[in-house]
C-alpha cells in the first residue's frame, strides 16, 4: 500500500464521554513538527485500540488542549477513518491532515496492518 497524505479542511466532534486507558494512550505536551509543518502540541498513540477508544481519547486530549492547538493521532483501527472526521465535523474542530501507510509491525488478522495518522486542530474559543 502506498502512503497517502491529504490536507483536509473538515470539522468534527461527538457526544461521547471520555473514558481513557492511560496505559494505552500517550498524550504529550511537547511541541514538535511533522512533515507538513503543522506544529504538534499534543500526541496521541491509539495503536492497537478499537472503537470507541481512539475517539474517546481524542475527546479527552481536545479538552486539555488550548484553542488552535494541533493534536497528532496515530491509530490502527480502520473505523477511525470514519470516526475522527465525524468527530471533527460535529464539534467544529479542523481535520488538518489525514494519511495512511503500511504498518510493518501490524497484523492483517487483527486489522493493524495499516497505520492511520491524523492531525486535528482544536477550534478557537
Amino acid at each position: 500500500m502506498t502512503n497517502t497524505n491529504t490536507d483536509i479542511n473538515d470539522h468534527a466532534d461527538t457526544n461521547n464521554s471520555a473514558h481513557t486507558n492511560s496505559s494505552a494512550s500517550n498524550s504529550n505536551s511537547n511541541s514538535s513538527s511533522n512533515s507538513t509543518d503543522h506544529p504538534i502540541q499534543h500526541q496521541l498513540d491509539t495503536q492497537g485500540l478499537i472503537c470507541p477508544e481512539p475517539v474517546m481519547l481524542l475527546h479527552r486530549a481536545i479538552r486539555k488542549a488550548d484553542g488552535g492547538d494541533h493534536i497528532e493521532i496515530l491509530a490502527t483501527d480502520p473505523a477511525t477513518t470514519r470516526d475522527i472526521p465525524n468527530f471533527c465535523r460535529h464539534l467544529g474542530h479542523t481535520l488538518v491532515e489525514k494519511s495512511e501507510q503500511d504498518n510493518p509491525e501490524g497484523d492483517s488478522d487483527n486489522h493493524t496492518d495499516i497505520l492511520y495518522r491524523y492531525v486535528v486542530q482544536k477550534k478557537q474559543g
